[in-house]
């Protein structure tokens, strides 16, 4: 058992004292670790674009909302009322306004 292990280890040893594994793995752990576009960098650059796209959408969507909300007090009489009474409190002069919180 111990005999397998050592020619194991040693065929282990070889590729890891080869110099071309060597400098690979030293390349590795400075395009992860060093570098100015180093992996970790990118992960989280990635993770905020992400984001951003999110909230990109998020916008639109509002902005289309506005957009329909603004097209109907333009040309809705009954819409444009109930936008007045409920955001502004304005009423008739005959009525009276209670706020409730």
């Amino acid at each position: 058992m111990q005999l397998k292990n050592r020619i194991f280890l040693k065929k282990v040893r070889h590729y890891l004292v080869n110099k071309y594994t060597f400098v690979l793995l030293i390349f590795f752990v400075y395009l992860t670790f060093f570098d100015d576009h180093n992996l970790i960098k990118r992960y989280k650059t990635t993770q905020e674009i992400n984001k951003l796209e999110k909230e990109y959408q998020y916008y639109l969507g509002e902005i289309e909302a506005n957009k329909n909300k603004i097209y109907k007090l333009n040309h809705d009489t009954v819409f444009l009322e109930k936008f007045a009474r409920e955001k502004y409190y304005m009423k008739n002069d005959d009525e009276d306004v209670f706020i409730l919180k």
